[in-house]
């Protein structure tokens, strides 16, 4: 008795003896415990999500891709496959599963090896969210506490939702929503069983067992997990064999980023960064809303190509990319290109490899491909001089004297091959130097529709809608003529068209000149703006006063250092095209500008507004000078330099613009619904080439653009406001030598008209006589 009472006493004393030293090693791994109540405000790094005006996606921003998303917004089998696969008694434990411990001891004891885990879904979470990856006891240890604590606080589902969302499954995917995109090309509401399950087999080695990296081991995986459904009863042998015989189709989702509208994205990520700073945008999951419109984007982006192309052949042909006998790195570049033949339309442009050359034509290598580009399409690639305008150079006529065997060249589709033939026909092509940009805005909202800051976003991402800031030449003088409507002059206020010279105070002269070198005499305020006259704009200036004009423009929001003197009024001030764009805006919206927006929205990751976009306007002019401005550059593409946009067959108003050496040209024009401006110029600046002007270089431009979204608005003319009067104004322009008899309907500011006709109100007439001459370069015609 006394034996077993002794022992009876050793065993009480071992439990508390054992208690006590669990107690004791309990206190010392809860030590230093983190504090675990931090995971129920779960705030992962999310992807923030860029949108069109038509709820596409213009791009992504992420440091990790991954999008949250709620178990409802699952496919119903996906939850249950990465239990089957991870924690199949998941709602029957308390955040540590100790038969699976024990499970999985007995497995890596008998293998010799880390076969297989124990730790819980709640384990992983803290493990990975609160604690280091450092395999010790002392970490397993304080996971299981954790992990215990955290059952006690958060509901299954919640512990469940962040798994799902948290877990690294590969290929850059960060949660199961990334994944479905990144493996199967949708979203995780449309998995189906086959490839719930094959996602849920990637967490134990998302490399090893990525379907991209090794399809076989992928499935292998995916046939583990629906056998441990199948065994659990999730699922029934029907549906275990109907995923297991479906054919696992891999597709990654689109992503539009740095695509179509990536100097619109560019910006919109430099406006966010600059409102919220780089983790946020990058880790906060934002929705963000543009006003930019996909069609209107594709459409400048096409005809800014296209522009750019043309000037660039206009100076004749540069030379090759490159040969691969003298630079061998382009057979990697042209390897690397992908070639769909049954994707190819007409226009497309390629990378190709000449293989022979004969006076006709030279044969090239696309790919796969092989074709032949004609010398007819090489006649553009003729010498010109630049310098002279319309000078004569003539056709290339033999092939041979442009490419060589080896040369790497662009060339474009010219037409598709006919049935049952291989070869196909190429157009010869330049990839432009010269850059430009084109901004597109709704003036009745200032919703920026389109943006576009170069030829190329992959080549260069310096965004020439936004950053460079260059002269706009005569595409200021509206700024200067409505500065001269307000100060008492009128559309038919005569001015002298004749030369200048001015000494400036350090003693150096100024010549200025107009585009064509000629000189007009007595030109009306209307017929010097149609024909862009320099000399006639500059009195204008000094009779108005450069310092009205330059706070005028301050007052059209023109952000520029603008010169104290008379070049201002030729646009010798530089400014971006997104903010000419935007002072323009005064003209179709009636006397007030308004600032651009291409953010609209931005919701937090559970919808929640952070900011709306509000139209800011600000009054400037009158409506009655506004109306006049846009009449008379009616009139410019009626009459003057920018008639080619006539083709439209639409009231439009509009003004070009060329710098000295036609270094930069510019078209700024609009409707009533849409204003558009189109910038040209190489990046370090030089002339272009004699000819490469506003209306030949910037204009073709515009007109392509604006014919592919003209239809979609309703033909519509600007308003008329109260106190203007279209009066007819006749008087004599020229010069002494050739003087003539001018008749124009005109917008007059009510009550400085011309006195009715006396004799006749037909051309050639009287209308009344000039109300007074200012000087002798100055007077008022009627």
């Amino acid at each position: 008795m006394k034996i077993l009472k002794y022992l009876l006493y050793a065993a009480v004393a071992l439990s508390i003896l054992s208690a006590g030293a669990l107690y004791g090693l309990y206190r010392w791994a809860s030590n230093d415990l983190p504090n675990f109540t931090k995971i129920t405000d779960y705030t992962p790094a999310l992807v923030t999500t860029v949108y069109d005006r038509d709820g596409g996606v213009l791009g992504y921003f992420y440091h990790q891709k991954r999008f949250l998303v709620r178990l409802d917004e699952m496919d119903k089998w996906l939850p249950m496959a990465f239990l089957a696969a991870e924690d199949a008694s998941f709602y029957n434990h308390e955040g540590v599963d100790l038969v699976a411990i024990f499970r999985a001891a007995l497995i890596n004891l008998k293998s010799g090896r880390t076969k297989q885990g124990g730790s819980t879904i709640t384990q992983q979470i803290v493990k990975q969210l609160l604690l280091s990856n450092v395999k010790s006891y002392e970490r397993k240890l304080k996971e299981a506490i954790l992990a215990y604590r955290l059952e006690n606080y958060l509901t299954k589902e919640e512990i469940l939702t962040i798994y799902l969302n948290e877990i690294f499954l590969g290929s850059n995917s960060y949660g199961v929503e990334s994944a479905a995109r990144t493996y199967f090309g949708k979203h995780a509401k449309d998995l189906t069983l086959a490839e719930s399950a094959m996602i849920a087999g990637l967490p134990q080695a998302p490399s090893r067992y990525s379907p991209y990296a090794n399809l076989d081991l992928a499935k292998d995986r995916q046939h583990y997990v629906l056998g441990q459904m199948r065994s659990l009863g999730w699922i029934t042998q029907e549906q275990y064999e109907e995923a297991m015989t479906q054919e696992i189709e891999l597709k990654r989702m689109p992503d539009p980023s740095w695509g179509t509208g990536a100097y619109y994205l560019e910006e919109v990520r430099r406006w966010l960064i600059d409102q919220y700073g780089e983790n946020a945008v990058y880790e906060r999951g934002l929705s963000v809303y543009t006003a930019c419109d996909p069609k209107h984007q594709a459409a400048a982006e096409k005809a800014l190509r296209h522009g750019l192309q043309d000037s660039a052949k206009r100076r004749g042909w540069t030379g090759p990319v490159g040969n691969v006998d003298e630079t061998p790195v382009l057979m990697e570049r042209l390897d690397n290109q992908v070639v769909e033949p049954a994707s190819l339309a007409v226009g497309d442009r390629l990378l190709a490899m000449v293989t022979s050359v004969k006076q006709s034509s030279a044969t090239v290598k696309v790919g796969p491909l092989s074709g032949e580009v004609p010398v007819e399409s090489m006649s553009w690639c003729r010498k010109p001089d630049i310098h002279v305008r319309g000078a004569y150079a003539p056709k290339v006529t033999d092939a041979r004297k442009v490419v060589k065997k080896g040369d790497v060249v662009w060339v474009s589709v010219k037409a598709l091959p006919p049935e049952g033939k291989d070869v196909w026909t190429f157009d010869l092509e330049i990839e432009p130097e010269v850059e430009g940009a084109v901004v597109s805005i709704a003036p009745q909202t200032g919703e920026v529709v389109a943006l576009v800051g170069g030829y190329d976003y992959m080549r260069s991402e310096y965004n020439r809608a936004v950053q460079a800031r260059r002269q706009p030449g005569s595409a200021f003088k509206p700024i200067v003529y409505s500065t001269a409507i307000d100060n008492g002059m009128t559309p038919a206020t005569l001015i002298k068209d004749t030369a200048i010279v001015y000494e400036n105070d350090d003693g150096s002269v100024w010549r200025p000149e107009n585009y064509e070198e000629s000189f007009y005499g007595w030109l009306s305020l209307r017929t010097a703006l149609v024909k862009s006259k320099n000399l006639v704009t500059i009195r204008v200036a000094q009779k108005v006063g450069i310092n009205k004009i330059i706070e005028r423009a301050k007052a059209l929001g023109l952000q520029a250092d603008f010169p104290h003197d008379l070049s201002v009024a030729l646009g010798s001030a530089s400014v971006t095209p997104l903010n000419l764009c935007s002072a323009y805006t005064v003209f179709p919206r009636g006397g007030s500008w308004v600032e651009p927006r291409m953010v609209l929205d931005v919701k937090d990751v559970w919808g929640e507004d952070i900011y709306t976009s509000e139209l800011k306007s600000h009054d400037v002019i009158s409506p009655q000078t506004a109306y006049i401005m846009t009449y008379l550059m009616q009139e410019v593409v009626r009459h003057g330099t920018g008639r080619k946009a006539l083709v439209l067959g639409r009231p439009l108003a509009g003004k070009t613009g060329t710098t000295n050496d036609e270094r930069d040209a510019w078209f700024m024009g609009f409707s009533p619904y849409l204003l558009t401006g189109v910038y040209v110029g190489f990046d370090e600046p030089r002339s272009m080439g004699a000819g490469e002007a506003g209306g030949s270089t910037a204009l073709p431009i515009w007109i392509e653009y604006r014919q592919a979204v003209e239809n979609d608005y309703p033909v519509q003319d600007f308003t008329q406001p109260d106190g203007v009067v279209i009066s007819r104004a006749t008087f004599e322009e020229g010069s002494r030598e050739g003087m003539h008899m001018v008749s124009y309907f005109l917008p007059f500011k009510e009550g400085t008209q011309p006195a009715p006709a006396s004799v006749s109100d037909e051309p050639g007439g009287s209308a009344g006589s000039p109300q007074g001459v200012d000087d002798d370069l100055l007077k008022q015609g009627f």
